[in-house]
């Protein structure tokens, strides 16, 4: 989670990529937040995108997150929680189990948002999976941007 997060959503089908963050001096402890901005999209007008806030921290262990006040109607969705986990399953190998919740409070998209979740999301999660799994690949330096 502390690492340069322009190098981890990069763009997929409709989201766009990440250019910068900003307000995020105290990213990582509990409690902070961070102003996330975007490039131009078919679903953005690019700029400020979205607030990444981190719920709960235990270093090496555990992160809640919670990204809301999206600036790009979302399918009726008012919030995304992520969950990362980690096991140390024997030295330099790591077991990474992330989950994630989305939040939306009109009944009438409920199908809709079920299909999107369960179709484009998952893959846009494990596209994100795949930067990281570069990252690690490439002993990119854990710092945030």
């Amino acid at each position: 989670m502390l690492c340069d997060v322009t190098k981890v959503h990069t763009g997929y089908g409709l989201m766009p990529r990440v250019t910068h963050t900003t307000e995020d001096e105290d990213w990582g402890k509990p409690g902070s937040c961070k102003k996330v901005f975007v490039a131009k999209s078919l679903t953005h007008q690019g700029g400020f995108g979205l607030v990444d806030h981190v719920i709960e921290r235990i270093e090496n262990t555990y992160w809640k997150i919670e990204v809301n006040n999206f600036q790009a109607w979302m399918l009726g969705f008012y919030k995304f929680v992520g969950e990362w986990r980690t096991t140390e399953l024997e030295k330099e190998k790591i077991f990474i189990e992330y989950t994630y919740t989305l939040h939306s409070k009109n009944s009438w998209l409920y199908p809709l948002n079920w299909i999107f979740a369960n179709t484009f999301w998952r893959s846009y999660m494990k596209h994100v999976l795949e930067n990281i799994r570069h990252m690690i690949a490439t002993e990119e330096p854990y710092q945030y941007a």
